[in-house]
């Protein structure tokens, strides 16, 4: 099996058109997998689940999970607005799931619904307090609802609850951004440099902080990688992030590109994924208003450049009336 993966990576790395510059014009091609399919496996597990729904003899609290199981899958496979209907239908039988409002609340991070976003992930947290994905999603929620000392405050707490945790860093970074930009890129990099471990995280890292240039990075994913899942969710995260680093230097033709790029893969259930759709809606928007500012001050130059016709003052207008009173 060893010389597929190698055939398989040689040829990624060919017709990626990989050069020696550091960043992703050094590529003819950017790095891509197979987008992501539904497996046989998924597939059975909901035929065998919808059979079971159908059963009259199921207790409420057994239901509840089968309806939460799959929806899991129907998210999994991109079928949001079907898994929602089944995730609601599991709390109608079973109101004390955190897991669920953590869901839903992510749901509605991505709709941008915030309120509907604080008020599942704060239920999810009153249910479980140490439900530590909804306390990183709400985080998260406050963020993109523009609430950034809450949003910050939250990921401080969650980022100290496992400080080795490279993902805790850097939504920490990112949020951090928006409270002290100076504060959060040194934050940041002592982060780094302290870093223990090899996680892919930090290499995510190094990519945002460019302590890593985008050419390595790839070719890292690419030569390290031992199969098409592992390839999709690996360049669904670096693409999202690079994403980001783009936007936040106001490069927005890069960044929609590869935010673009990130969702290619079908890793529906990555937050990456996810949120790519809401960071587009803010480039889009941020593209909008700027398009419109350059117009009302081209208006405003226009009017300030255009000639004021000479007005006639009272006294021409008296003999402009007894010249035509005489004729």
């Amino acid at each position: 099996m060893n010389w597929i993966r190698v055939a398989l990576v040689g040829a990624v790395l060919v017709l990626s058109g990989c050069a020696s510059k550091g960043d992703t014009s050094g590529w003819g091609y950017p790095p891509m997998a197979v987008p992501l399919q539904p497996s046989i496996q998924q597939e059975i597990q909901l035929s065998r689940l919808d059979q079971l729904l159908q059963r009259p003899d199921v207790d409420d609290v057994t239901r509840a999970k089968m309806y939460y199981e799959r929806g899991l899958i129907k998210d999994s496979l991109g079928l949001r607005d079907l898994a929602r209907v089944d995730f609601t239908q599991s709390l109608t039988l079973k109101p004390d799931q955190s897991d669920v409002f953590n869901i839903l609340g992510v749901y509605y991070t991505q709709n941008t619904d915030f309120d509907g976003a604080y008020e599942a992930l704060d239920s999810a947290l009153e249910l479980d307090p140490n439900n530590q994905f909804a306390e990183r999603n709400l985080a998260i929620a406050l963020y993109y609802g523009e609430r950034y000392d809450q949003a910050y405050e939250i990921a401080q707490k969650h980022y100290n609850d496992a400080p080795r945790d490279p993902y805790r860093a850097i939504w920490l970074y990112w949020i951090g951004l928006e409270v002290d930009a100076k504060v959060a890129t040194e934050t940041f990099q002592k982060q780094y440099q302290q870093r223990t471990d090899e996680d892919f995280g930090w290499d995510l890292a190094g990519l945002i902080l460019k302590e890593t240039s985008e050419d390595e990075f790839l070719k890292k994913i690419l030569t390290t990688t031992r199969n098409n899942v592992a390839l999709a969710e690996k360049l669904t995260e670096g693409y999202f992030y690079l994403a980001k680093r783009y936007q936040y230097e106001g490069d927005y033709p890069n960044a929609i590109a590869l935010y673009k790029l990130s969702m290619s893969n079908n890793v529906y259930e990555y937050v990456e994924h996810r949120y790519s759709f809401v960071e587009l809606g803010n480039i889009y928007k941020a593209l909008r208003d700027l398009q419109e500012q350059k117009i009302k001050e081209q208006q405003a130059q226009e009017v300030k450049e255009t000639p004021v016709a000479p007005q006639e003052t009272s006294t021409e207008k008296e003999m402009l009336k007894e010249e035509a009173t005489a004729e």
